[in-house]
């Protein structure tokens, strides 16, 4: 608890921020969005307000260049009552630098598997990067994760002081009635059923897994990424959107039959709340973020074998997946993250 009555002034230090297109910036900017809701001023800075170079294979993720400088001074000019570090990039090891050094204390969060995303694509020992990871969040006094599986994780390789945060989906955007607002998209004329996967096509999200699969019906993939057009190639009888947002994506959940999660190294899996939100059941690998969100509810189905998953979804009930999602709220979730946070410097005695 910050132990700060009334609003607060609170600082959130991201590698992750729009432009971008990802659960982590969905998470944060909803966050933000229900604490200024609240009457809390909240201050994010991210890659947007300095010099940044594209993230290898990610053009779209731009890294910001030696900001110490510079976050130093809007850090200063903000003067926060409250920080939180959100991701492990330039921003964060910076941020995290300026806390050490003046004593303040700060919260990190946990997003994102990196070490097996960088084993994925350099190979580099999976045990190197986790020790990176370990020893930049042991600096924080607390590391706020998304699920109890992911918290068990942490906690069997070495993380100390984690949180619980669990996520929300906008009910209201997510519904099954998004079904029946907009025009139709050529995909929905495809042979039934739709086996629908959404985020970003690239390597760590196993996407070849699901593309494989030999499933009755149509296969759509919505999002773009490094891998799209490899993908396109290898799988042409796949249907390849491209990015949809706000109404077309969910009106793409609401129409799909079943939502699939190939994805083995997420944290949570948004993209979950609102396919259940939209009534589209979810078939995925029992990992974490699927163990959390479905378990053993009757709104999809886990299964080492992904097909097994998917044709076992295609018998959930619509109604008790839209049910199971309106579990999840967004302010319940941004409370949560103001609890955890701690009294900073500019904090009243």
């Amino acid at each position: 608890m910050t132990g700060v009555s009334g609003p607060l002034r609170i600082l959130v230090v991201s590698d992750a921020w729009t432009p971008q297109v990802n659960g982590v910036v969905r998470t944060m900017a909803t966050v933000v969005e229900e604490l200024q809701r609240l009457g809390d001023v909240v201050e994010v800075i991210g890659p947007d307000r300095f010099r940044t170079v594209p993230t290898p294979g990610y053009a779209e993720i731009r890294l910001a260049i030696a900001p110490k400088r510079r976050l130093a001074r809007l850090v200063d000019d903000f003067r926060p009552q409250a920080v939180h570090i959100a991701t492990e990039g330039p921003l964060g090891w910076a941020m995290r630098s300026i806390c050490k050094a003046r004593g303040w204390r700060f919260t990190t969060s946990f997003h994102t598997k990196f070490p097996d995303y960088v084993h994925a694509r350099t190979r580099t020992p999976k045990a190197w990067s986790w020790a990176l990871m370990r020893h930049f969040h042991a600096a924080g006094q607390g590391t706020l994760c998304a699920t109890p599986t992911l918290a068990a994780e942490l906690s069997a390789r070495g993380f100390t002081h984690v949180v619980p945060w669990s996520r929300g989906v906008d009910l209201e955007r997510f519904h099954p009635d998004a079904a029946h607002r907009g025009e139709a998209e050529a995909w929905e004329d495809l042979p039934r059923p739709i086996f629908l996967v959404a985020g970003r096509v690239a390597v760590e999200k196993n996407l070849e897994a699901f593309l494989a699969l030999d499933l009755p019906g149509s296969k759509v993939v919505v999002g773009d990424g490094p891998q799209r057009a490899a993908l396109m190639r290898r799988f042409p009888e796949a249907h390849f959107t491209g990015w949809r947002e706000n109404g077309a994506l969910a009106r793409a959940y609401a129409r799909a039959d079943v939502f699939v999660f190939p994805s083995r190294t997420d944290t949570f899996g948004l993209v979950l709340l609102e396919s259940l939100a939209s009534g589209t059941p979810v078939a995925a690998f029992p990992v974490t973020g699927p163990l959390d969100v479905i378990a053993d509810h009757p709104v999809g189905a886990l299964d080492a074998d992904l097909r097994a998953a998917c044709l076992a979804a295609l018998q959930a009930d619509r109604a008790t997946c839209r049910a199971h999602a309106q579990k999840f709220s967004w302010a319940a979730c941004a409370l949560r993250f103001r609890d955890s946070l701690l009294p900073g410097p500019a904090a009243p005695g």
